[in-house]
Parts: C-alpha cells; structure tokens; sequence
C-alpha cells in the first residue's frame, strides 16, 4: 500500500487533498481503510472526473438550441411490432426466437446495480414484494420467467435448453443479491447459469468539483450508471463466458419492470432475422410530456434522446394519422449480439459521454460531522445502457403494447405513479385479460358472474383477484385455467 505522504501529493495533483482532511483523526483500521480507497483512485482520472463532473453539471439545462432541426422519427423499415401487422410474421420471428433458445445461443442479462433509494428500502428492488397474493419478489418473478421459457423451447425442439441468467450488480447491491439468491436456492435455477458480476463505482462531487466525503474515513462512491454495463463485461470477461457458453445473443433489461418478458422469443426473433446488431423495446408515449426518453434519429443517427431535452412544442408535434409524431419511450430493454458487445468493449466504450445525475449525498460537514442534505448537494457521472444506440450498423425498435410489458416500480406508495401499487395492479391486470381469453369466467363470492373486461389497462384496478404463476404461463399462452373461477371482486 502506498503510504500517506504520497497518496497526499497524488491527491494534490488531482487537487482532492481534501479528501485526507480527517486522516490524522482516525483510529488505524478506519485510516487504512480510507487510505485503500484513495489508492484505487488514480489521480489524473480523478482530476478530470471531478471536472467534468462540475462542468457538465454548471451547463445551461434543457434542449440544445439546434436540436429540433436535427431530429426525425425512426425509419418505418427501422421498427417492429409485437401487436400490429401481420399475424404470420409475428409467428415466423417467434418461432426463430424460440428456436435460437433451444439452441442455447441466448442469454439474459440483468441491470440490477442501483439502490433502491426513491422507493424507500435500504435492500436491492429486485428483492421487493409489491403484495402479489403469492407474495412472490420481483426477482422470483424473472427466475421463473426464465425456466417458463427455457421449457416452452425445450418442448418445441424436444431438448434440454438453458438461458443463462446475468446479473449486474454494484458495491451496494452485490452481497445481498448473491445472499437472497442462495437462501432461495436460486429458485430452482441451477447456480452454475446464475453469473453475478459489479460493475465499477465513481466518486460523487461536489458543485465546485470535489469529490464528496461520506463519512471522515469513506469516500462518497455511486455506481457508474447502468451503460457501466460494457467496462463491467471487460472487467469480469463476462463476454468470454457468454462465448464459452455458445451465446451469440443477449437480451439486457431493467430489475423494476415487473412484465418484463426475459429472452422473449418474439423480439429475439425479429431482431435476429431483421439482422439487428442492436435493438431496443419502445412503448407509445402515454401523454407528450411523459418523462421517458424516446428512441428517434439525430442526424439520420439511432439514439434516446431525454425528455429534458425535447421542447415542448416538440413533444407534441403530431404524425399525419394523428398519434405523436416521437412517440417511441425507451423502457431499458434491449438485444444485443455478443460481436456487437465486444466491438463496444474494446473500441467504443471510451466514446461514451457521462450523463449528470443530481443527487442528494450524505456527508461531512467542515468539522466531520455527518449532514444528511434535505436539498441536492451533489453530482453523481452515469453512462446510460442505450449511449451506444448510434454505433449499430442495423439498429431495430420493437414496439410492444405497455399494458402487457412495462410497469415500472420507481417510487414509494406516497408517489402516484410507478409504484408498489401501479406495478401490483398491472400484473394482476394482466393475468385477468390471459384468463378470460383463455376462456375463464369470475364469479363473485355470490355466484353472480362479473363483467368480462378484455381491454383492461393496466392501470386500472382489475375486476377480480388473479394471479397466474409464470411457471403455468410465460406471456398468456395456454394458461391451465379451470372454466370457472371464484374472486371477491377486487377494492
């Protein structure tokens, strides 16, 4: 280990000395601790994190000046759909994804490296209960969407098949998923096809571009965005797995969306015989001002585009059939080819620009007391999934219909959407529409029948309790229904 006079002159030329301000205060394990942190940090990294950090963050928010000329909706050649045109293609790009499956070729990958702060939990959101009837966490949900799928392709091609399950995870997250996962016996999975891999984490900073103290011996750290993704690959070889593996394609989602569909053989399908190198689920905007970022063109350039940066005059601009002229939300969800991976991690991983991330972030005060700061105080640096959208030789969207596959859990009950409670009530939603057109019928605790609601929205409050295992259906395919099903009509 480096001892303290040269970490103190490394840190003055990143002009962080600061960050030893306590050192002479701490007792010998907490000063060695805070002393291997600031060993990792190489100081001219350092020095132009904290300013960018600072100068990214002093820049006027908002749309660029030039960006509504620059910008055009996605090419119709350029985009798919899981509900709209013709049925027979739709079954030809599952049928290819399932087959890919069967194949072993596929794999998903999961985003799970951030906290659950906005939601109000201290453990990581794929570990939530948002109080299904079957008390079932988000992340039991995605496992036994998994096994769904791999047997749906194992009986189509009479063989045994694996998807392998990927997750990322970041200093905060890692130990208690790696914990939750073997205290549940990786819900059935075999442990070797559950790889877990962290991603990198980054100093916070300060408005004038110091990196934040925690405590007197810690150094505020977050993790380095969900586009940490791709250093994560190289870091762990990830990619050289998947290839050991045989996997050539990688379906990357969010853990907060509780419909999401792992390797759906639909999109997999369509982006492997559309020959997508990169491609990326979108729903219809739900109201111009949706805050979702939309998947357009700048330039002639596929990319995600904010909808801080989008004017409002923009935003509600209309098609000719009179829809919104971008209405293409991004909602995290992604395929990908392992070759188009690799040429990211190696070549263009460096190209990626950081997003500024505003946070509230715990502190010291001058005198090392602890401050817990009621407003914003700091800057965390992410890259995003989606910044490598423009470096796609074929990029593809898919268009998917938002009450069977995005409900995402963001925020606390007291918040009054993407919550415990919209998440619960569109996976109930869901799973009535998959019975009734299986042909069920609900019955109140009276024997009346209760109306029949095939078109229910997902926000809406579902006429009846139901709850179907992914297990017995994985997206409303022959659920084992009986005829006849008695609920209390749902409060």
């Amino acid at each position: 280990m480096a001892s303290e006079a040269d970490l103190r002159a490394r840190l003055q030329r990143a002009s962080q000395e600061h960050l030893l301000r306590f050192c002479a205060e701490l007792a010998p394990e907490p000063r060695a601790a805070l002393l291997a942190q600031l060993e990792a940090l190489e100081p001219e990294a350092l020095r132009q994190h904290c300013q960018r950090a600072a100068a990214a963050c002093a820049r006027r928010p908002g749309p660029p000046p030039d960006l509504a000329a620059r910008l055009q909706p996605l090419p119709l050649e350029r985009v798919g759909s899981a509900s709209e045109g013709d049925p027979q293609t739709r079954r030809l790009w599952e049928e290819e994804g399932f087959h890919q499956i069967a194949l072993n070729k596929v794999a998903v990958l999961l985003l799970a490296g951030g906290q659950g702060t906005r939601l109000g939990v201290t453990y990581p959101k794929g570990m939530y209960q948002v109080g299904l009837p079957s008390q079932k966490t988000l992340y039991q949900l995605q496992a036994e969407r998994i096994r769904r799928v791999e047997q749906l392709a194992g009986e189509r091609y009479g063989t045994r098949c694996t998807v392998p399950w990927y997750i990322m995870t970041s200093e905060f997250t890692l130990e208690p998923t790696a914990k939750f996962f073997k205290e549940h016996d990786f819900f059935h999975l075999d442990p070797n096809n559950v790889i877990m891999f962290e991603q990198r984490m980054l100093p916070a900073v300060s408005f004038d571009g110091r990196a934040i103290l925690e405590r007197k011996d810690k150094v505020a750290m977050a993790p380095d965005g969900n586009g940490g993704l791709y250093s994560a690959l190289e870091d762990h070889q990830i990619l050289e797995d998947m290839e050991r593996r045989g996997v050539e394609f990688v379906h990357v989602y969010c853990v907060d969306n509780i419909l999401v569909r792992l390797a759906d053989p639909l999109f997999i399908g369509f982006c492997v015989l559309r020959g997508a190198d990169c491609g990326a689920k979108v729903v219809e905007k739900a109201y111009p001002e949706e805050p979702v970022g939309v998947v357009c063109q700048v330039d002639g350039v596929p990319q995600v585009v904010e909808y801080s940066e989008i004017s409002p005059e923009v935003a509600q601009l209309r098609a000719p059939g009179g829809g919104l002229l971008y209405n293409a939300g991004n909602i995290c969800n992604h395929f990908f080819t392992r070759d188009f991976l690799r040429t990211v991690t190696r070549e263009l991983e460096p190209l990626l620009q950081p997003h500024v991330a505003v946070k509230k972030v715990p502190c010291v005060d001058e005198h090392g007391n602890p401050v817990k700061p009621l407003q914003p105080n700091g800057i965390k640096m992410e890259k995003f999934v989606f910044d490598v959208l423009p470096f796609a030789k074929n990029f593809m969207a898919f268009q998917v219909l938002r009450e069977e596959e995005f409900s995402p859990l963001k925020n606390a009950d007291s918040a009054d959407r993407d919550n415990p409670s919209t998440s619960r009530r569109a996976l109930l939603a869901q799973h009535c529409r998959w019975a009734l057109r299986a042909g069920a019928r609900f019955l109140d605790v009276h024997g009346a029948q209760l109306p029949e609601q095939l078109s229910l929205p997902g926000s809406a409050e579902p006429p009846a309790i139901c709850e179907i295992s992914p297990l017995v259906s994985y997206a409303g395919e022959e659920p084992r229904a009986p005829s006849s099903l008695t609920q209390t009509a749902a409060n």
